[in-house]
């Protein structure tokens, strides 16, 4: 968000695949820029979703709710709490853990005496690795609900079985849609898998490019009155972007980590 400001100075398009924090957008807005862009959707979409779930299954409120201090985990967290507490329901803790630590057992230890039966953890996916990891190296068995961060592989690499039954919230899987179906062929035939956030990094291109060959033009300006409102066909589907240079319209689903892998449920 911070080099927003300098792109704009610098008259730079900006699209990012993977920025959800609202006021990635939002502030832009409302300054009157005219560059940003993202394909990925907005965490205030993806925290009613995961406040839902909590309220849904966890009405006593035995909820923690913890975030590593950043603009995303932050963000998110608090988008989650805002719809938990909407729905009635006020979390037991609410507390901010310190990324790039390796020991959290105090914090793992605190929550047992708690009696959380879930941990929303808003962050990334080495520290949510090693929290639910050291929980179940205290015999300690909360559900770990989280967020798109933990769409990764890498997160399974930390955590092994501890890892077994983590929920989290992402789009659905673009790799299964038809539009992707040739590129994702493409990538693992490279023996690279396009999880997470890879095909939304090449949408993001996609929209640029379109946009540039339908103008004839690659003056930032011009790009951007061409993308705000307009419909492009890329690999995650079509994407029709609002007037702040969101996609319309995000969809959020369940994921859960099982025997290794994660997949919708």
């Amino acid at each position: 968000m911070p080099a927003s400001s300098v792109y704009m100075e610098s008259d730079i398009l900006q699209i990012s695949p993977a920025s959800t924090n609202p006021d990635f957008t939002d502030k832009p807005f409302e300054e009157g820029w005219y560059n940003v862009f993202r394909t990925c959707g907005r965490d205030d979409a993806q925290g009613i979703v995961a406040g839902n779930y909590l309220a849904d299954n966890y009405a006593n409120g035995e909820i923690a709710i913890l975030h590593d201090k950043t603009a995303y985990g932050k963000g998110l967290a608090d988008q989650t709490k805002a719809q938990l507490n909407k729905r009635g329901i006020e979390e037991a803790v609410y507390e901010a853990y310190t990324a790039g630590e390796r020991d959290y057992s105090a914090l793992v230890s605190k929550l047992k005496a708690e009696g959380i039966k879930a941990m929303y953890v808003g962050g990334y996916h080495t520290e949510a690795g090693l929290m639910i990891r050291q929980a179940r190296e205290q015999n300690y068995e909360p559900q770990l609900v989280s967020g798109d961060a933990l769409v990764t592989e890498e997160y399974w690499n930390i955590t092994g079985d501890a890892g077994e039954g983590t929920i989290m919230t992402f789009a659905p899987d673009p790799r299964k849609l038809s539009e992707a179906a040739e590129l994702v062929e493409e990538f693992r035939a490279d023996g690279y898998e396009p999880e997470g956030y890879t095909l939304y990094t090449y949408a993001a291109v996609q929209v640029w490019a379109q946009a540039a060959e339908d103008t004839g033009s690659f003056e930032t300006m011009t790009l951007s009155e061409a993308i705000k409102g307009n419909t492009f066909n890329t690999v995650i589907g079509e994407i029709t972007f609002d007037e702040k240079g969101d996609p319309a319209d995000p969809n959020y689903v369940w994921y859960v980590w099982k025997d290794g892998n994660y997949s919708e449920m």
